[in-house]
C-alpha cells in the first residue's frame, strides 16, 4: 500500500484571491487543485487550441499575478504563493 504525502494533505491557508476561486480555508493542496478545476472547468478556461495552457478570467488573473494565460506547469507554482 502506497504512502499518502503527509505535506500534500496538510490543511494550508488560502489568500483572499485564492479563495474567491476554490472557496475558503484551510484545505489541503490537493483539494486546492481540484477545486481550481472545477472553476476552470466550470468557466471554460482552459484553452481551446492548447489544452495545456489556461485563460484567466479576471478571478484568476489576481492569482496568477496579473498574466492573462499560464501553462499548467506554470500555475501550480503561482497557486503556491497563495498557500501559507
Amino acid at each position: 500500500m502506497a504512502k499518502s504525502n503527509a505535506a500534500f494533505m496538510k490543511p494550508m491557508q488560502v489568500s483572499p484571491e485564492l479563495a474567491e476561486v476554490v472557496g475558503p480555508g484551510p484545505m489541503p493542496r490537493s483539494e486546492v487543485a481540484k477545486q481550481l478545476w472545477v472553476y476552470i472547468k466550470k468557466n471554460n478556461l482552459q484553452d481551446a487550441q492548447n489544452k495545456r495552457n489556461i485563460n484567466a478570467d479576471e478571478k484568476l488573473k489576481k492569482v496568477f499575478g496579473g498574466k492573462a494565460t499560464v501553462s499548467m506547469f506554470e500555475m501550480t507554482a503561482l497557486v503556491s504563493k497563495h498557500l501559507s
